[in-house]
């Protein structure tokens, strides 16, 4: 009898043992066999789509459900599909188009439409809910996106738009505070990387007229700096930390990072498609947290993340020092010590001054191609300099970093080399990616032009300005729309690569427009 019981109590633990194992095995809805089936058979045209679906229950219910009915005969995948899932996501962009309207009329109509939000929390979504108004860039794209927001924020600015630039910044002061960290986007599935930092910029433009206000931001500044300098603290010299590497005992950079190995859930089969010719599992792994990397990059995807020339497969964006990223940073200790400074708090403003100068000096040390008279990231892997030519370049003119000779020098690169007839175009490879040759980007445009201006390259500037708003010009006579990137090389055709179709609405874009619109009208006064 006892052996019996203890034998009974054996079997007992060894099944609860492994429906925990089998539990731990499905931690998220991305982790069952059926969003695999649905993403790998392609329902939807667009693989984002099913990712934004709402579940009618919780996802381990939905997975039991679902592997016992594909046991059924004749069982029809997008059957169970539309009967389990709703689109619950906020209206998808609506509008007549009316080409009576000038552009600049026309994305002063869009504000309220692309506006969402407050959001209500709906279960089971994989929508993070916000507590204020946002802009969201458009079509596809109908949640709130890190990077994107700046620019359409300078836009709002420029247009009078002070509530909802305000509603933008305290969304995303709310993440830091709620999460730890901005996400990507206002995804679940984007909860495991950041984006370019720009968060002190939009803080930094809505408090440019009562920079006191700057103390009131100050908390969540901090949180973001420690985001993107975790670890810090615990890594040698030469060693690299989540999002950062220790170059010397007083001086680091930093990186692009994702913290997971797995394809991305809106791109789930495009990753593993491009992973198939990887040798091994680990392989395959590196590779996709090196595409992930790349997505909080903002650039996804582009060669300049590639090991090899043409090669999408070698994509190694985690080993690479991105000059951009590293501005972005040295803004922002700018930004944390005159918030500091305000509020006070002396000893605190004059560390992150010192950081900032260090962070200078290491930009100028390994970003700076004296031969190339340019910025290029570097290869911290390698200890090798990037040789491909990239917009990311024209930063340090941005944030007043280059001396005057490099700002000259990097001048002329732009005119000879990035500039076509309709702009700047991003990178000079035609790969096929979307941040790639023929296309040109609203906020790269901006960064540039502005860049430009800092070091009193009126003239060069000023011809970007012409070049990118007569080509949105054209393109919205013609189709009524404002897009997400422009082929800034053969004007008669729209922009194409990547993953997914051209997108309309859009939030950067008609920010950079209505920016360079004032741009224009405050110089022309500065002029008379």
């Amino acid at each position: 009898m006892k052996l019996r019981f203890i034998t009974l109590a054996l079997t007992f633990l060894l099944v609860v043992s492994c429906k925990k194992k089998e539990a731990s095995a499905v931690t998220s809805f991305y982790d069952t066999q059926l969003f695999k089936d649905v993403q790998l058979a392609a329902i939807f045209k667009d693989s984002k789509t099913f990712v934004d679906l709402v579940p009618k229950a919780h996802f381990l219910e939905l997975e039991a459900n679902y592997l016992e009915a594909k046991k059924a005969e004749g069982f029809n995948l997008e059957n169970f599909v539309e009967d389990n899932f709703e689109d619950r996501s906020m209206k998808a962009l609506e509008f007549e188009t009316d080409t009576t309207k000038t552009m600049y009329e026309h994305i002063a109509l869009m504000w309220d439409k692309l506006t969402r939000g407050p959001d209500s929390v709906i279960p089971n979504s994989s929508r993070i809910a916000l507590p204020y108004k946002y802009v969201v860039p458009g079509g596809r794209f109908q949640e709130i996106y890190y990077w994107d927001s700046y620019f359409t924020m300078e836009g709002l600015l420029a247009d009078g738009r002070e509530d909802l630039a305000k509603g933008m910044v305290d969304n995303f002061s709310f993440l830091i505070d709620s999460i730890g960290f901005i996400p990507n986007g206002t995804r679940n599935y984007y909860k495991s990387r950041s984006q370019p930092p720009y968060y002190a910029l939009m803080v930094d433009a809505l408090c440019s007229n009562d920079r006191k206000q700057l103390v009131d931001y100050l908390p969540q500044l901090q949180k973001e700096y420690d985001f993107w300098t975790n670890g810090l603290e615990s890594v040698d010299s030469g060693e690299v930390a989540v999002h950062v590497i220790k170059i010397n005992n007083n001086t680091h950079l930093n990186r692009f990072w994702d913290t997971d190995y797995t394809p991305r859930p809106e791109a789930y089969k495009e990753d593993l498609h491009l992973a198939d010719g990887q040798e091994n599992d680990s392989l395959k792994k590196l590779l996709f947290n090196h595409l992930r990397s790349a997505a909080a990059s903002g650039w996804d995807f582009s060669s300049r993340w590639f090991g090899e020339k043409g090669d999408f497969r070698t994509t190694e964006t985690a080993a690479i020092l991105p000059v951009d990223l590293n501005c972005l940073l040295y803004f922002m200790e700018n930004l944390i010590a005159e918030a500091a400074m305000i509020s006070g708090d002396q000893g605190h403003g004059k560390a992150f001054q010192e950081k900032a100068a260090q962070r200078k000096e290491a930009i100028q040390k390994y970003f700076w191609n004296v031969d190339e008279g340019f910025y290029f990231d570097y290869n911290f892997e390698d200890n090798t300099t990037a040789s491909e030519l990239t917009l990311a370049g024209v930063f340090p003119l941005y944030f007043n970093i280059a001396d005057e000779n490099q700002a000259k020098l990097v001048s002329e690169k732009i005119k000879s080399t990035f500039l076509k007839d309709g702009g700047l175009v991003t990178t000079l490879e035609h790969s096929g990616q979307q941040w790639d040759a023929p296309n040109g980007w609203a906020p790269l445009q901006w960064i540039a032009v502005k860049g430009l201006l800092n070091y009193g390259f009126e003239e060069d500037a000023v011809e970007i300005i012409h070049r990118w708003l007569a080509l949105n010009e054209k393109v919205y006579k013609n189709t009524g729309k404002m897009m997400e990137k422009y082929n800034v090389e053969d004007l008669s055709l729209l922009s194409g690569g990547g993953e997914y179709e051209t997108q309309d609405g859009f939030g950067w874009t008609n920010g950079v427009a209505v920016g360079f619109k004032k741009i224009l009208e405050d110089l022309e006064k500065q002029n008379q």
